[in-house]
């Protein structure tokens, strides 16, 4: 889906659904209590968000896991496989899976550490474990109650924040605002705080800041060219922006549905209108999984990471869990 534009800003709608939301969040909370979480025998660190759409949570699950990997402790990843067929638990291989399989996100996560696809996380981690898994990182997991979480680290989009405020439908939120906040041990800002996240956030709360970056060398031939950019994923505009912080010239662009899965007709058009106006047809790393394999090679692509403020961020992040081993 792709979030509607009166999630950000309050007004007469978001009032109207307030007491379609009132009845999600108690729905929601009842969902939790009653399920019996399981305690993993190894670590577990869980990167999700509060509202609906992207804030950053698969690049900073990648970064989590290979920072955990440098420090030898074998992390693997679970993941819910949103938009797969696979109900799981298993183990995700690029080299005979695709995003119809396991879902798009996977994909990526499963080049940084081995990574799980399980509707069922507790069977997930079980596997993971069995598998090896020294530590688990949970993505996208901060409202499944099904694992008992060691950290909880909330990535929060600079530029988005918590929208207006309100729980679905009435707003992004996928849970009260405060519940939510009470159960982080951090949080990661990811861009620029052009809404004024921090001051939101508890005081006693640990927050930490990134920002998203092309790989080094991955804009070779992109930057300062003229692009026609397409994305399918929870927040376009983040891609545009990075894409003109590179110099380009975006000749237009195209959004699709976050998970939207192409067809060689919708390609063959963006190919044909990039090339009308003189410009590369370029997308996200994620979306491009979601391209038919016959064009792929059609479309650019960039694969982003996150930069760090303080360079010493993931060990000040994770130090509740390294410490203990």
């Amino acid at each position: 889906m792709r979030a509607p534009d009166f999630w950000r800003h309050d007004g007469a709608l978001a009032v109207a659904l307030s007491p379609l939301a009132a009845l999600w969040a108690a729905g929601a909370a009842l969902r939790a209590r009653a399920v019996h979480p399981w305690r993993a025998p190894v670590a577990v660190v869980c990167i999700g968000n509060l509202v609906a759409g992207g804030a950053g949570k698969t690049p900073l699950a990648i970064a989590v896991a290979r920072h955990l990997s440098a420090r030898g402790r074998r992390p693997h990843i679970l993941s819910r496989g949103y938009g797969g067929r696979i109900a799981g638990p298993e183990r995700v291989d690029p080299t005979r899976h695709d995003a119809i399989a396991v879902g798009d996100e996977p994909l990526l996560l499963a080049v940084a550490a081995p990574t799980w696809v399980a509707h069922d996380r507790a069977a997930a981690a079980r596997a993971a474990i069995s598998a090896g898994a020294g530590m688990l990182v949970l993505d996208d997991g901060f409202q499944n109650a099904a694992l008992v979480k060691d950290l909880s680290v909330l990535a929060i989009d600079g530029g988005y924040g918590f929208g207006n405020g309100r729980v679905m439908p009435a707003g992004p939120l996928r849970e009260p605002l405060q519940a939510g906040l009470a159960r982080a041990d951090a949080a990661v800002i990811v861009g620029v705080d052009r809404v004024g996240v921090a001051k939101r956030l508890p005081a006693v709360l640990p927050v930490f800041r990134a920002r998203a970056v092309p790989v080094p060398g991955a804009g070779d031939g992109i930057a300062g060219q003229a692009v026609f950019a397409f994305a399918g994923i929870g927040r376009p505009a983040k891609f545009y922006d990075t894409l003109a912080e590179m110099g380009c010239r975006i000749e237009g662009t195209r959004d699709f549905a976050d998970h939207h899965r192409f067809t060689p007709e919708e390609i063959a058009d963006i190919v044909d209108t990039a090339a009308r106006r003189g410009a590369i047809p370029v997308t996200t790393e994620k979306d491009a999984v979601r391209l038919p394999p016959e064009a792929r090679a059609m479309v650019r692509t960039l694969p982003i990471a996150l930069e760090w403020d303080d360079p010493d961020a993931l060990d000040r992040l994770l130090a509740p869990i390294l410490a203990d081993g």
